[in-house]
């Protein structure tokens, strides 16, 4: 997956002058993950609310 380089910038202009390196793992994992869906969502990738209960409903009562 990439990330736009102006993401990032903004990613590091949020962060405290002194971090440790997990918590911008964990905030570049979680920026991935929301491109991931932007660029689902975007692909009409999608389920309805009700499409989503009835799958879950489905797989927890087999």
């Amino acid at each position: 997956m990439n990330i736009a380089k102006s993401r990032l910038e903004s990613l590091f202009k949020e962060l405290p002058d002194v971090v440790d390196t997990e918590e911008v793992m964990y905030r570049l994992y979680l920026l991935e993950k929301i491109e991931a869906g932007e660029t689902d969502i975007k692909e009409g990738k999608i389920l309805s609310h009700t499409n989503a209960m009835k799958r879950l409903s489905e797989k927890w009562q087999s």
